[in-house]
């Protein structure tokens, strides 16, 4: 897959995720932020947005589970996730 499919097949997979309608467990939707995340947050330090810290916290945990993954794997993942969650689109 080029660079060019890969960001098309990326930037679809995220309006799925997006437009979905399945409620996923916490656990699975912090892999979908770590994997977009990762994919999409390249430059200077990552600070989780919201207004609860112990969800920030779960959120930065996950970014830093993933940040061995280049943005290129952490799309293929992103998109693996969206393959195999999400149905209804």
């Amino acid at each position: 897959m080029t660079e060019e499919e890969l960001n098309i097949a990326f930037d679809d997979a995220y309006e799925r995720a997006c437009n979905t309608k399945i409620q996923l467990p916490p656990d699975i939707m912090l892999h979908f932020y770590a994997y977009y995340k990762r994919a999409t947050h390249t430059e200077g330090f990552f600070t989780p947005s919201g207004n609860s810290e112990l969800r920030n916290a779960f959120k930065l945990n996950a970014f830093f589970q993933a940040k061995n993954l280049t943005p290129k794997e952490a799309k293929e993942k992103y998109i693996e996730l969206v393959n195999k969650y999400i149905t209804d689109s």
